[in-house]
């Protein structure tokens, strides 16, 4: 069967090439017409090529960790945020780039009028290339095989994006793989979900020998072999997978990062947590910080630090109780705090104190391990790092995604970690700080099959 032509990643890439084009010749013209000549000596053709090739490294470099410019596969509403924080720290970075070279301060509002003719841009862009993109490439009908576990919530979920995903049809795998190869070439692709291994590698050598575009839930043994190393001494191809965590080496790198980040942030932050120290003190006269015991690498139990953000004795029966949408134990300061994440920073010190990470895990309470661990028996491998400020589950998933895709997220971190990744996810928390569905409570109270929220 001949290859299936979709152009949709070209149409992806030309209209990231018009955009950067677009940012990178505005601010050239900043650069010649307000800061080149103010320098005493002034670049000639070579030196201005380099400072405006710098620019688009920048450019490129921040649009890869912001998801800038993925027309398609994100909102319309997210490509412009992405992009619009992305150009926002190249233009901070460029400004400070400008001020070394002409070794004092630079006017800094050429650089403020260019962000905003660029944001300017950066919206109107987004809105045609989304309408051509949308025009162009209509949603992909899509052939859901499901096994024995519910699928309602991944329906729900890639229903919520009807502009990118339809799913035109459902069937269960017992109805026979040949029935359902037979099936695939009416639509445009399929989703294999809790599809047993067997029926599972049948049906993926089929759309892989039949160019059908296929969507898979993995399992936790697929999270694990993909980040597997190849073992090249024999003709017979071998996948290793060491299972010990962290090595020490990269624990010693780890911790080095955390000492040095979790420092600087300490000390850019401190003015902040002082003044939300005292917000949360003349709200209601009780104290300040919150303690609760948490778990981290190798199930060693810790007390996590917050600032509080519910009332006092908020739990004063003993029993957990998640925050829910709308919760009345919220405090007014605490709706702000922990809507911007600021309730967060006092676990600086148990970075710095060496119990958790900057990234990994995000730190769950003894008695939540206990109970998911007994209803998911492997909760306890994201135990093999320490817990972390942010991860991968907060960042790529939601305040109340299910306990099971959240451990999923995190193995996937623990199987890829590097220290790039780890900066990565950093920067990439920037932007999650002041998305809402990523700090979005629990409509109900949760069962075991979904993340308990932190209390106070």
């Amino acid at each position: 069967m001949p290859v299936r032509k979709d152009h949709r990643k070209s149409f992806v890439f030309a209209t990231s090439l018009l955009i950067i084009a677009a940012l990178t010749g505005a601010y050239a013209y900043v650069w010649l017409a307000e800061y080149n000549d103010v320098i005493m000596k002034h670049f000639m053709s070579k030196g201005n090529w380099l400072i405006v090739f710098l620019y688009v490294v920048l450019q490129l470099l921040l649009a890869r960790i912001y998801g800038g410019y993925r027309v398609g596969h994100l909102r319309m509403g997210n490509v412009i945020y992405s992009s619009l924080l992305c150009t926002l720290f190249v233009n901070v970075l460029t400004y400070f780039q400008v001020s070394l070279i002409g070794r004092m301060l630079m006017p800094v509002l050429p650089m403020v009028w260019l962000t905003l003719a660029q944001a300017a841009v950066i919206v109107l862009w987004a809105w045609l290339a989304n309408w051509g993109y949308t025009h162009l490439y209509p949603p992909r009908r899509l052939l859901m095989v499901y096994g024995s576990q519910q699928v309602q919530a991944l329906s729900h979920k890639m229903g919520a994006r009807r502009e990118k995903y339809v799913i035109a049809d459902t069937v269960n795998v017992h109805v026979g793989v040949e029935a359902i190869c037979r099936r695939l070439q009416d639509f445009d692709g399929v989703i294999l979900c809790d599809v047993k291994s067997e029926q599972r590698n049948q049906l993926l050598k089929y759309c892989y020998g039949h160019s059908v575009r296929a969507y898979i839930t993995p399992k936790i043994s697929d999270v694990i072999l993909r980040g597997s190393q190849n073992v090249d001494l024999f003709d017979t191809p071998l996948f290793l997978c060491p299972n010990t965590g962290l090595t020490p080496e990269q624990a010693v790198v780890k911790r080095a990062f955390d000492l040095v980040v979790a420092g600087l942030m300490t000390l850019l932050a401190s003015p902040l947590m002082l003044l939300t120290a005292l917000a949360v003190k003349l709200q209601d006269g009780g104290p300040v910080l919150y303690r609760q015991a948490r778990c981290t690498l190798n199930g060693k139990v810790f007390n996590v630090l917050k600032f509080r953000s519910m009332i006092v004795n908020a739990e004063k029966d003993g029993k957990s109780h998640p925050a829910v949408d709308g919760d009345p134990r919220i405090t007014p300061v605490g709706r702000i705090i922990r809507k911007t994440r600021i309730d967060e920073l006092p676990q600086l010190f148990n970075v710095l104190k060496g119990d958790m990470s900057v990234v990994g895990p995000r730190p769950e309470r003894v008695e939540h391990v206990r109970d998911y661990s007994a209803d998911i028996p492997e909760f306890t491998f994201r135990l093999k790092v320490k817990a972390g400020l942010t991860g991968y589950a907060q960042i790529y998933g939601k305040y109340n995604t299910s306990a099971y895709d959240k451990l999923k997220l995190d193995l996937m971190y623990m199987e890829r970690y590097s220290l790039l990744l780890d900066m990565k996810l950093l920067l990439m928390t920037v932007k999650i700080l002041f998305m809402g569905e990523s700090t979005q409570g629990f409509a109900k109270q949760p069962t075991l099959q979904d993340e308990e929220g932190d209390t106070p």
